[in-house]
């Protein structure tokens, strides 16, 4: 999934790639993995997978520890082409990437580039993996590290540069003296490495340090200390390296995401009135001349066509709206908006609607598992489940589809250029033929035939004075009474 459309110079494709993502992150306070957690419509960890695998590498690994089979489970199924790595007890960054690496040289000894990312990174995306790795095979260097420039540093690991500016090595925050603190370039912890640099040095790496963990941050040192190159690229977009620790950080990072992909589509020829209170999936597609109103929320794979104007306030998961449709004050999923049709306010799509050019799901609806014709209307206050309407019919007020017999569900045909009154019921399974009609308070059972009208309404029967009999006291009895005083009371000057 890409975060921004922009153009990316050709790189050749890494060796291979390798993801952490065994971290707890118990600062989430959460029963569901850090990485797992999600925003713009795909889990942290998808974001990170949809960025490595932009620079097409040759090998995926991730590797795994907290909730292992649950987190292995939905790598796979985002990308049943990774290789699931799981960290052994030696605890720390260095450790992760090593077993990661021996993995990888177990199925065919690497050679060549390997870059380093996260799970819980979601904003970085592939065009600045492809300029770590130009860079990094333009210099040929053994190590680059993807770095920025914060105000504010607390936490992060400090790069450490020569006086000539060359990178000497990492220093993490509680390792750091009072000098290195004042340093405001950070580490990110994404890296290009060189296959065979990275192996050798992690065999030089220890677990001396504050945390009693195997540093990858230690590497860049001692392969400077080898004689290799170690080289910085400093990236100005500090959110490509932020990542989530927690669910302040997880929305602030949501909120840029959503910003950056409203952007993108407003630059791409859609009209959002109200930013603040839009939000859209990054796997949403819309067109140009779509209009998005206030309060419209679009996840997963929902795709706008041209002219359609969707809003105010909806929300619409994996729905196809096709050309110039409106969609008003909508909670929908699964459904399809033909070209030209109208659906709202206040209507509930549930999956399997379908409803055709032209048509309408009006006022206070609720709709599943129903392909509904072109031209065909459900204005308002009614309930379509497992149906199919034809074309050109116009369904009345309060007209459903009894469509469940307490077991099984049963499907209600209805033709084309059917009319049907207000407060129809069709009792499923019943099929209404083409040009039929049905009477107010209709109880449909047995099937219409074309042209046909269906009545199913019992003779009128008046009880007279029942109110007052039965409900003496009450405020309706009065009524009653006042309105016969008043009637007799007209007849008689009428007689006189």
């Amino acid at each position: 999934m890409s975060h921004e459309n922009e153009p990316v110079q050709a790189v050749s494709a890494p060796a291979a790639v390798i993801v952490l993502a065994a971290g707890a992150g118990t600062r989430m306070k959460s029963r569901t993995p850090k990485i797992l957690h999600r925003i713009g419509g795909a889990s942290m960890v998808g974001h990170a997978l949809a960025a490595a695998r932009g620079l097409a590498p040759r090998e995926l690994a991730v590797v795994v520890r907290h909730e292992r089979d649950r987190v292995a489970a939905h790598i796979l199924e985002l990308d049943p082409g990774a290789l699931i790595v799981d960290q052994d007890e030696v605890p720390g960054t260095g450790r992760a990437v090593q077993v990661a690496l021996e993995a990888l040289d177990a199925r065919h000894r690497v050679e060549g580039t390997v870059v380093v990312t996260y799970g819980d990174v979601p904003l970085l995306d592939t065009a600045t993996l492809q300029e770590l790795v130009r860079v990094h095979e333009r210099g040929g260097n053994a190590v680059t590290i993807l770095t920025a420039v914060l105000e504010d540093a607390t936490g992060y690991g400090r790069i450490v540069r020569a006086e000539d500016g060359t990178v000497t090595g990492i220093v993490e925050h509680k390792d750091a003296t009072e000098a290195q603190h004042a340093i405001t370039e950070i580490n990110s912890g994404i890296y290009a490495f060189d296959a065979a640099v990275l192996r050798e040095s992690l065999t030089r790496v220890d677990v001396n340090n504050a945390q009693g963990e195997m540093y990858l941050t230690d590497v860049p040192a001692v392969a400077d200390q080898s004689g290799g190159r170690v080289a910085a690229v400093i990236s100005t977009d500090r959110w490509q390296v932020e990542g989530a620790n927690d669910r302040v950080q997880l929305a602030a990072l949501g909120a840029e995401l959503n910003r950056r992909t409203l952007r993108r589509w407003m630059r791409a020829g859609v009209t959002i009135v109200d930013p603040a209170s839009t939000w859209v999936d990054v796997g949403v597609e819309l067109d140009e001349d779509v209009t998005l109103l206030p309060g419209t929320q679009l996840h997963g794979a929902t795709q706008v066509a041209r002219d359609a104007v969707v809003g105010p306030d909806c929300t619409l998961t994996d729905v196809v709206i096709e050309e110039g449709a409106k969609v008003v004050r909508t909670h929908g999923s699964g459904a399809r908006i033909g070209a030209g049709a109208s659906v709202g306010p206040f209507t509930y799509l549930r999956p399997g609607t379908v409803l055709g050019e032209s048509g309408k799901i009006g006022a206070f609806y609720e709709t599943k598992n129903v392909t509904i014709g072109r031209g065909s209307k459900l204005s308002h206050l009614g309930y379509a489940g497992d149906a199919e309407i034809g074309e050109n019919t116009n369904i009345g007020c309060g007209n459903i589809t009894a469509n469940y017999d307490g077991v099984n569900k049963h499907r209600t045909i209805i033709g084309s250029e059917v009319r049907t009154s207000s407060n129809t019921v069709f009792v499923a399974p019943v099929t209404i033929g083409d040009g039929a009609y049905t009477g107010a308070g209709a109880v449909v059972r047995k099937d219409v035939p074309a042209g046909a009208l269906a009545i199913s309404v019992a003779p009128q029967r008046n009880t007279e004075d029942w109110v007052q009999q039965k409900r003496q006291g009450t405020a309706a009895a009065e009524a009653a009474t006042r309105a016969h005083t008043t009637d007799t009371s007209t007849e008689e000057s009428n007689r006189s």
